[in-house]
């Protein structure tokens, strides 16, 4: 029998839709994705960490649950809102549907609310806090509850616990070594450097600039990642010990605005974020615009960088910043991600150039 479930906002406005998935009620920060394909992505991407999802197209789940596409071992999002899921899903790659996929990892589902009319409640208001309840009595406890939330120890929760060492595809003599600081990292990232011919080593986010230098690496990568970034002041420091030593550096996400703070750059909370696989990043060098996947809610300022550094990449929408390169330095950052799985491929060849820089200073 379906059973009522109710979104409650921080503005106390209420949402009635049905359960499904985990029964139960959460407590998150209200995001949305314009993602229209992708979902298993979205909800294994640790980026989503304490954050209740919306997605703004209507049918989620009619390929059903892949597990190899996943991003990581389960989810850390705290609920997930759909317009209308999918009861029979269709591919020959399906192990499972979304509604069993969500109650056996515990991650309370909510559909049958207007989706859109909440996309653009959040669009107009920014992002707010919000509680899906099984029944909608909005007592002082519950708005103090609510308002209260807050996303904390993000990285902390998501990050490898011990380092793990991946092998390069094809000849591993030859492999170059890579060492990806994992922030809450996808495991496409890991992937696109792999089969680039990279031996790479994942370590946890906290490892120590001179615990990197003992890995003796060709490169280094960093990784997305949750949460506010000046929650990470300490890995930005380590990021600023390893300056000296020039090691070629690729920062996405959270490991872009990371090494913009340890440079002295700033970072702002946006009114409600980007985040979809439709998102325009415009190259300031060429003037293409690149269509992106993304997914944060912070960004850097650009007015805030130091003269050893250039702004490369600026988003389409709202001119924000979303990409950089050092002069200081072998290194370069983006916002977007390249890897993006499940698409769009356009900005693949950041993952080449960064190849090309870790050979260049190999020489």
């Amino acid at each position: 029998m379906e059973q009522k479930a109710f979104l409650v906002l921080e503005n106390k406005m209420i949402f009635e839709g049905k359960a499904f998935g985990y029964m139960g009620e959460s407590t998150g920060e209200v995001v949305f994705t314009t993602s229209m394909t992708g979902y298993l992505e979205t909800l294994t991407d640790p980026s989503y960490y304490g954050q209740i999802v919306v997605q703004t197209f209507p049918l989620m789940g009619n390929y059903g649950v892949i597990p190899s596409d996943f991003e990581s071992k389960h989810p850390y999002l705290k609920a997930y809102i759909v317009r209308e899921w999918c009861q029979d899903p269709s591919n020959f790659r399906c192990e499972g549907n979304l509604d069993t996929f969500l109650m056996d990892k515990g991650i309370v589902g909510l559909y049958g609310i207007d989706t859109r009319a909440l996309t653009r409640i959040v669009r107009e208001y920014g992002v707010m806090n919000g509680k899906i309840v099984t029944a909608p009595n909005i007592t002082p406890e519950l708005m103090e509850e609510i308002r209260g939330y807050r996303v904390i120890n993000a990285v902390e929760n998501t990050t490898c616990k011990e380092k793990e060492t991946y092998p390069a595809e094809g000849s591993e003599a030859e492999a170059r070594h890579v060492v990806l600081m994992d922030f809450g990292a996808k495991r496409s990232i890991r992937r696109e450097l792999c089969k680039r011919g990279c031996r790479v080593t994942v370590v946890p986010a906290h490892t120590t600039a001179e615990e990197i230098l003992s890995l003796n690496p060709d490169g280094l990568m960093l990784s997305n990642g949750p949460g506010d970034p000046i929650n990470n002041l300490s890995i930005a420091e380590e990021l600023k010990k390893l300056e000296k030593a020039q090691i070629p550096t690729f920062g996405i996400c959270l490991g872009h605005q990371l090494l913009a703070l340890s440079q002295g750059g700033k970072t702002e909370k946006l009114k409600y974020g980007h985040r979809g696989a439709n998102q325009p990043a415009v190259c300031l060098e060429t003037g293409r615009i690149y269509i992106t996947s993304q997914n944060h809610g912070y960004a850097v300022v650009s007015e805030s960088l130091p003269a050893s550094a250039r702004v490369t990449f600026v988003n389409g929408n709202d001119s924000t910043c979303e990409g950089i390169q050092y002069k200081n330095m072998p290194a370069f950052s983006v916002q977007f991600h390249p890897e993006a799985a499940a698409g769009p491929l356009d900005t693949g060849f950041l993952f080449d150039q960064f190849i090309q820089m870790i050979d260049k200073e190999g020489k």
